[in-house]
């Protein structure tokens, strides 16, 4: 993410507003103006708006480079101004170099049609291009298509429309909480509603005898965006810090032993190897003593806690501990000092929604009821806000109508689990099953060897994979170096990353598919795994199968067990890293008569097994 603005030159500017004169100087844009400068905010507006023809003055685009945002707002006539085109073009300019902050409010105006330069605004830059070299203009079209693809307010107009005033009042606060946050990068794009919560542990950061803070919260209500959200805030402080995410995931992918050297070897900048379950070395623990900061993501045992060491961090240290379990954070350490991660407001909800459903930040006119009925059931919870409005972006009126109604007769306790679940029942069947593998077997792998794994499988998984993107219920973590589950080397690149909430959705659906072992379309757990082959119980609705084999004893099988797997695409037997470094290990796991063959089916696209 490019830096803030204000980071390099002094700002003198909270605002710079742009606006075509003739439109709304005498409505909209005086009534916005006055009410920015009821806050005491300091706002730029060019006041005469003359056609100075292609040139800025260096008074305006000086005006722009020390401003912390601009708002432009877009109405018909915008378009057919060269001033406000070379405006917004510089605006767009510095957006793209230093992160500047751009709000768009489109004012009567469809943001389709921004962003394909259509309608009125077509005629507008035809009539430029008719008058004006073509290296001239296409600046003005790029900057002006681009700014229509960011998210603000789309305000139509009309007797079904809300009142301006409702809009300016969203638009001011919004623009308060941005100038709250400048000169801290965000944690999300998307990042909403964090601030009172994010100002709350930072009081308790400053308090000299706190030492660990425990964040608690259900899945899915943002703990890690909130931790992520403090520790940029504050972590430049501190001499050495680490924010070490998904712990619980990763001390089963490589092992606690190989997880805590890795940590400690980034936190104290050298190589650290301890052969024993706690920290004994006297030169370790006086290490550890000086002035740190460490964030410990999804923690969800309190012996984890201690195995990290968090117990020789000095009084100056601050560590922070998410969980959804408020019990490990009390046995670790953080008892007293336990924030409860609670879910966002109405307005907060609303605008996170509406950012996922309709692009903007205010829900387009005709469907504000149904978006409040729809943000009521997700509780304020950001990841159901996020998931449903995804699914709901560019559905018809009736589809939310049919869906919201779904939603009605659920329980309370379980409203947002059948939020989630809707998104997925919309899915069509091969994006339910790339869903269901993900979940089961390819959550954390690389994002190109699954794609080829999946091509192999269903026709299309690549649009799949895009689709469940598309929808939030899979992310794409980028350029970052990891150890992978399935493959024993470290990995750097775009992997496929998923919400535990999700993953658990998931795999629920796939529990729920029967009560009979063997009946169930995927395995994962160990005991399923150990009784099916070992049994040879009933198989055929088998898809695939995966299974850490550190975990188990040796077991003998009978071949004959995988010729009933008429649907087995995939076999997953696989070992954690640190477990196939231990010299002492059998790594016979899986045992069969010498003499048998082993038959696999022709539906099978990949077989994978390490350690055997």
């Amino acid at each position: 993410m490019a830096s803030s603005s204000s980071s390099s030159t002094l700002m003198m500017h909270h605002v710079f507003l742009s606006f075509r004169g003739e439109d709304t100087r005498l409505n909209f844009t005086s009534h916005l103006l006055e009410a920015l400068k009821s806050e005491g905010l300091d706002v730029f507006f060019d006041e005469e708006k003359l056609e100075k023809g292609e040139q800025l003055s260096q008074a305006l685009s000086r005006a722009i480079a020390v401003s912390n945002i601009s708002i432009i707002v877009l109405s018909a006539d915008y378009a057919s101004s060269k001033s406000c085109l070379v405006e917004l073009s510089d605006i767009m300019i510095r957006k793209r170099s230093h992160g500047h902050t751009v709000i768009p409010i489109f004012y009567h105006v469809d943001p389709s049609n921004v962003r394909k330069i259509g309608g009125s605004f077509e005629t507008s830059f035809k009539e430029h291009e008719s008058k004006q070299p073509t290296d001239t203009v296409q600046p003005w079209k790029f900057a002006f298509a681009e700014i229509g693809t960011l998210k603000g307010w789309h305000i139509e107009g009309g007797k079904f429309d809300r009142p301006e005033t409702e809009y300016i009042k969203d638009v001011v606060e919004y623009v308060i909480k941005k100038l709250t946050n400048i000169g801290f990068e965000s944690a999300s794009e998307e990042l909403v509603g964090i601030e009172y919560q994010k100002n709350a542990i930072l009081k308790l950061i400053k308090q000299k005898d706190c030492r660990v803070i425990g964040l608690w919260g259900m899945g899915g209500q943002g703990k890690t965006t909130l931790a992520e959200a403090v520790y940029k805030k504050f972590y430049s402080v501190f001499e050495s810090r680490w924010f070490l995410q998904n712990v619980r995931e990763e001390i089963k992918k490589q092992g606690k032993e190989s997880l805590r050297k890795e940590f400690l070897s980034k936190l104290l900048d050298s190589n650290v190897d301890i052969g024993t379950p706690s920290i004994g070395s006297t030169l370790t623990q006086e290490r550890l003593n000086k002035k740190k900061v460490l964030v410990l993501d999804d923690v969800d045992d309190s012996d984890q806690i201690d195995y990290m060491g968090v117990q020789y961090f000095g009084s100056g240290s601050k560590t922070i501990i998410t969980s959804r379990d408020r019990q490990v954070l009390e046995s670790g350490g953080a008892d007293g000092t336990i924030h409860e991660v609670k879910g966002l407001n109405e307005i907060d909800s609303l605008q996170l929604f509406s950012t996922f459903a309709f692009k903007q930040l205010n829900p387009a006119v005709g469907f504000q009821d149904l978006s409040r009925r729809f943000v009521k059931y997700t509780q304020g919870n950001p990841l159901a806000l996020k998931v449903l409005g995804s699914d709901l972006n560019k559905r018809s009126k009736s589809y939310w109508e049919s869906k919201v109604e779904k939603l009605k007769d659920c329980p309370p306790e379980k409203k947002i689990s059948e939020a989630l679940k809707s998104s997925y029942d919309g899915l069509d069947l091969v994006e339910q099953n790339i869903f269901l593998d993900i979940a089961c077997f390819f959550k954390g792998e690389p994002m190109e060897r699954t794609k080829l794994i999946l091509s192999g499988c269903y026709k299309g998984a690549e649009c799949g994979i895009n689709k469940l993107v598309d929808k939030c219920l899979i992310n794409v973590s980028t350029s970052y170096w990891r150890y992978s589950t399935i493959w024993t080397s470290g990995i750097f690149g775009d992997a496929i990353s998923m919400h535990d909430t999700l993953e658990e959705m998931g795999k629920d659906i796939v529990c729920q598919e029967s009560k009979t072992l063997g009946k169930c379309s995927r395995l994962w757990n160990l005991k399923h795994v150990k009784e099916v082959l070992k049994y040879n119980k009933e198989t055929d609705r088998i898809q695939g199968i995966k299974v850490d084999m550190s975990r188990m004893g040796n077991l003998l099988f009978q071949p004959s067990v995988f010729e009933s797997m008429i649907n087995l695409r995939c076999i997953f037997f696989y070992c954690p890293r640190s477990w196939l470094m231990k010299e002492d290990e059998d790594y016979k796991k899986l045992n069969t008569y010498q003499d048998d063959i082993i038959s696999l089916l022709d539906e099978l696209r990949i077989l994978f097994i390490y350690g055997k």
